[in-house]
């Protein structure tokens, strides 16, 4: 044991700063390694590709507050009711529990956050869960 700690003590590794800018002034540093010097990685067609297509380039996220999150669930309930079609497949799909589920999780919000909303997020709520409940019974209908 004590010999193969020794052989481990020997062993090392070289560190490398490969900072353009010199962290004590902010300058360019003169040893630093060029742009065509640095390494790249290249992505596997594995990761390039996700569900089947290309990832296109993203806009920038909006800020996320209590309401877009509302929003972006009630969204996703309505994909799922038929109202709206699927943003990845484009077709219009239809899984009443998936949705019913969407609906209950905002309802389950909406308890958790009782006197802790302020006015305008309140009323989003509810206008949100009546909409929502009234095209649930709309699509139970139509099965």
């Amino acid at each position: 044991m004590a010999d193969e700690e020794g052989k481990q003590e020997g062993k090392g590794f070289t560190v490398q700063d490969r900072r353009r800018f010199s962290p004590d002034t902010g300058e360019a540093r003169k040893d630093a390694p060029e742009e065509s010097d640095r390494p790249t990685r290249s992505v596997p067609q594995s990761e390039a590709v996700v569900g089947g297509a290309e990832e296109a380039p993203r806009e920038p996220a909006a800020d996320i507050n209590f309401s877009t999150f509302v929003i972006s669930l009630s969204t996703q309930a309505l994909m799922h009711l038929g109202e709206i079609a699927n943003p990845l497949s484009g077709k219009v799909e239809t899984d009443v529990p998936v949705a019913k589920q969407m609906i209950d999780i905002i309802g389950m919000l909406k308890d958790k956050t009782r006197g802790n909303l302020n006015a305008s997020e309140d009323r989003l709520m509810q206008d949100i869960l009546f909409d929502l409940r009234m095209k649930y019974v709309e699509a139970v209908k139509k099965r």
